[in-house]
């Protein structure tokens, strides 16, 4: 298998009328504006930042402002030079987005609250969170100053637009005056396709050497002597939230909740259900990268689930079809309770899969005595019933951001905490890790983070949702396939 000099790639859009990658809508649409346009600080295969379009990045002793040197050898598809005045403000469009919600980086205002341009090749930045992940929030796409909100703005990638037709097709030519290594890949013809099955089609006719698909039906395609079919991670992260706020028997106690996770075979369900379209993880960061801390408290173990249940008073009654029953008191009486939850799950348009997840979670909890109704809602439902927690179990989708902190799903209060989970332990920890500035102790406490996260039990996490490249010509020789970069690395093949 040869890399050729042209490529003609597939995917799903219907949506992106626009170029600009600072209001992208569709996540796969990214794997190609990543190719045109770059940022201040990049992401390697370990998931560290490595200086980009900055030749040198350098913080104040209190790191809330830092210094950064653009280099000198860049400029943009039109022959512009880069310069501090361009960085400025794509920072100051992703802040104004920000201030409704809107944009693909709105998460820059919770580091930068302003910049400031030193000279042609140097700006400040002051950020409210001086702490490692600062360098996360870098990588976002730098445009010309006066094309920030262009509809196909230049970029300073190693690939440029020859034409946009939106819904239709997207062509791509190598930038020959690139900064770093100039393409092997001289063209890329995107054809955009509105449903996975005409794109899996055309894959299987030959109409394009390459297609990019988040669907769990690609996990059909095997690896072989004509056909790669190279995995991807997203950053959506799949979980099974339980509803542990005070009243909200028996969820409230976390002997129950780890009775839950251990009775799961979440692997078996993920190679079931998505055919190896998920990376199973346990905790809120990827598994196999320097963020993440393995537990044993999450293996698969039915029968601690059961030796924990009856620590806690839930003892099988055989005459009810083996449910589990305990007698707690309410206004004084002693009250007959069986082990009966409900698990509320959304669909997404083109996704049947969560439905057969959520009935797989039934089949095991029924396994060890737990009765689970499963209800199949919209999102809106979805959306209202965790907001004001009015749920027993559900399974719900979180967009992680590209810094590792997962701080918005654990701290008390927060944005994602839809659980009602509260610990004084886990809020210190959350608070210090932003205050780490050296990369040791950062990467210590986020491993604090996840043991803390392991003994508590807020939640389940089961796995990031993959995609998958199928290519039959262009492959890459970076180790970390993963979203929106799924395309890294393939400009520099043959060298």
């Amino acid at each position: 298998m040869t890399m050729d000099a042209n490529l003609s790639l597939g995917m799903i859009s219907v949506k992106s009328v626009s170029l600009n990658p600072l209001v992208a809508e569709e996540r796969e649409f990214q794997s190609l504006t990543a190719l045109i346009y770059e940022g201040l600080f990049s992401l390697d295969d370990d998931y560290m930042p490595q200086l980009c379009l900055a030749a040198s990045c350098d913080s104040t002793t209190d790191g809330k402002r830092w210094t950064v040197r653009l280099r000198p050898d860049v400029s943009f598809h039109d022959g512009t030079p880069l310069t501090a005045y361009d960085v400025e403000a794509t920072i100051n469009e992703i802040l104004r987005l920000a201030e409704s919600n809107q944009g693909q980086y709105n998460q820059l205002k919770f580091f930068i609250t302003s910049v400031s341009v030193n000279s042609a090749d140097s700006l400040q930045i002051t950020v409210n969170r001086p702490y490692y992940a600062v360098r996360f929030a870098l990588p976002f796409p730098v445009l010309k100053r006066d094309q920030v909100q262009a509809v196909m703005p230049y970029g300073t990638g190693p690939f440029k637009v020859d034409t946009f037709d939106p819904a239709n097709y997207l062509y791509l030519s190598a930038n020959e005056n690139y900064w770093g290594r100039v393409p092997t890949v001289k063209t890329i013809n995107v054809t955009f396709k509105a449903t996975n099955r005409d794109l899996i089609q055309d894959y299987e006719y030959n109409r394009i050497d390459a297609a990019i698909t988040r669907s769990a039906s690609a996990g059909q395609y095997q690896t072989s002597r004509t056909n790669l079919n190279i995995v991807y991670r997203t950053r959506q992260l799949e979980t099974l939230l339980m509803n542990h706020s005070a009243n909200s028997f028996p969820l409230n106690n976390e002997n129950v909740r780890k009775a839950i996770r251990y009775a799961i075979d979440f692997d078996n369900i993920a190679n079931t259900v998505y055919m190896g379209m998920a990376k199973r993880t346990d905790t809120p960061l990827p598994a196999g990268t320097w963020m993440y801390q393995d537990n044993e408290a999450y293996a698969y173990n039915p029968a601690k689930a059961r030796e924990i249940l009856e620590g806690e008073g839930w003892k099988v009654n055989e005459r009810d079809g083996g449910v589990r029953h305990t007698v707690v008191t309410e206004g004084g009486k002693q009250v007959d309770k069986r082990l009966r939850l409900g698990l509320h799950v959304y669909e997404e348009q083109d996704n049947s899969v969560r439905v057969q997840v959520a009935g797989m979670i039934a089949d095991y909890l029924a396994a060890v005595g737990i009765e689970v109704h499963v209800e199949t809602v919209n999102f809106a439902q979805a959306s209202s019933r965790l907001s004001a927690r009015n749920y027993d179990m559900a399974i719900v989708a979180f967009q992680m951001d590209v810094a590792p902190d997962p701080g918005f799903l654990l701290m008390s209060g927060n944005t994602g905490n839809y659980t009602g989970y509260r610990s004084t332990a886990m809020d210190k920890l959350c608070k210090s890790l932003r205050e780490k500035r050296e990369f040791s102790e950062y990467q210590l406490t986020l491993h604090e983070i996840q043991n803390q996260f392991a003994n508590d039990c807020p939640f389940i996490c089961m796995w990031f949702r993959a995609g998958a490249l199928m290519t039959r010509k262009v492959f890459t020789t970076v180790r970390d396939v993963r979203e929106p970069e799924i395309l890294r690395g393939i400009e520099n093949i043959g060298y």
